[in-house]
């Protein structure tokens, strides 16, 4: 039976996830920090609240199907089916590493709960949409959720796609946009702006929500109030705060694309940068736990 994790639970396992997202970083010397720790609620969420899914039978017919088309935020993805019970824990001190099942980019021929093998960005949504509409062909009842970043949205297939997913109403998709406004060489907005990205999903025929990508209650009901929504593709703009936790990595671009213990001017020097990290989030968890006696 499914156990029922309360709002404090569920927070306290986000922190968590976040704490191994640094240490499997710093054992692969390589490896995206900002996305992944932006990510962390919302993957906690699904995983552990709203996915409709089975660690014990991962291939399960029934079973929603999550396409993550930003493969590099695989971290966070990582660490939460390890606390999931996909596999043990101890496997994320191996990613990146050769012969390693926890790729640089998810594969599925690696790991069986993986739907699709990612790596080059855009093409998660057309995806995504052959999954969703053989799932109406078939009359079957699962849902598909696409999981998206901001920058995706400056490549032509995603826009595609978009109208395809409006065109055969299949309202079983849902995507979530990791809004954190930063790219691997600066702000969104500077490289290639993408607002009002609100109304061009709403001119494409799609329902369009936004939430706060780190207040779990209301990651919980607008994820939920997606899958109620049954007339058509849903896009949930997730406004996400990129290393969330870690002080020196928030809305810094400088960390999309490399781990704790690189050398950046202006950051604090390399050789301290987990330990400040990890000592940051297991404070956060205090806290946490301390709100919850309270």
């Amino acid at each position: 039976m499914k156990k029922e994790y309360s709002i404090k639970e569920l927070e306290k396992k986000a922190n968590q996830i976040r704490q191994d997202i640094i240490k499997l970083l710093v054992a692969a010397g390589s490896g995206h920090s900002a996305g992944p720790l932006g990510m962390a609620d919302i993957f906690t969420a699904l995983y552990f609240k709203v996915l409709k899914h089975n660690p014990k039978n991962p291939g399960w017919k029934d079973r929603d199907r999550l396409i993550l088309s930003n493969g590099h935020i695989c971290p966070v993805r990582y660490a939460a089916m390890a606390h999931a019970g996909y596999f043990p824990k101890s496997w994320l001190r191996t990613f990146r590493s050769i012969n390693s099942k926890l790729e640089g980019h998810p594969s599925f021929k690696k790991l069986p709960a993986l739907e699709t093998t990612s790596g080059p960005l855009g093409e998660g949504l057309s995806q995504a949409c052959g999954f969703a509409l053989a799932a109406k062909m078939d009359k079957a009842n699962y849902h598909i959720w696409c999981l998206l970043s901001d920058g995706e949205h400056q490549e032509g297939m995603t826009w595609e796609a978009a109208m395809l997913a409006a065109k055969y109403r299949l309202h079983n998709l849902t995507v979530v946009i990791d809004r954190n406004n930063i790219q691997i060489d600066g702000f969104t907005e500077d490289i290639m702006p993408l607002e009002p990205l609100r109304e061009k999903y709403e001119a494409f025929g799609w329902h369009v929500m936004d939430m706060n990508g780190h207040d779990m209650q209301e990651i919980i009901s607008t994820l939920e109030e997606a899958k109620a929504i049954a007339e058509k593709p849903v896009c949930i703009i997730a406004h996400t705060i990129p290393g969330k936790g870690v002080s020196f990595m928030e809305k810094d671009y400088k960390w999309h694309g490399v781990p704790p213990g690189t050398d950046i001017p202006g950051e604090p020097e390399k050789e301290k940068q987990a330990q400040i990290a990890l000592r940051e989030l297991r404070t956060l968890g205090k806290k946490i736990e301390a709100a919850d006696i309270d």
